[in-house]
């Protein structure tokens, strides 16, 4: 489930009987409930709603949620010349 770039992370209770989540990828603790999943989604979209506005009350910016990409930069600029440039990296990796 995703709205406005965040991420739940979402569970079944069976000692409540409903849907229990968090709000992924950040490190605030910002959960939500719902017995079903229509209740669910309001109820995440309205605790990312309540997350960003208690973040400007408190005058600090709101956690992005973690992408799980990471992007490397290689410099291999001694391979890059020549024709062969992709066959000599080929080789190499």
């Amino acid at each position: 489930m995703n709205y406005k770039s965040y991420s739940a992370r979402i569970e079944y209770s069976d000692e409540d009987q409903c849907f229990i989540g968090h709000i992924a990828g950040i490190r605030d603790v910002v959960g939500f409930h719902g017995d079903s999943v229509k209740e669910l989604k309001a109820a995440f979209e309205e605790a990312v709603e309540d997350y960003v506005a208690t973040c400007e009350k408190l005058k600090r910016a709101p956690q992005r949620p973690y992408s799980g990409k990471v992007m490397l930069r290689i410099l291999i600029r001694q391979f890059m010349q020549g024709p062969q440039f992709g066959r000599r990296l080929k080789e190499k990796v």
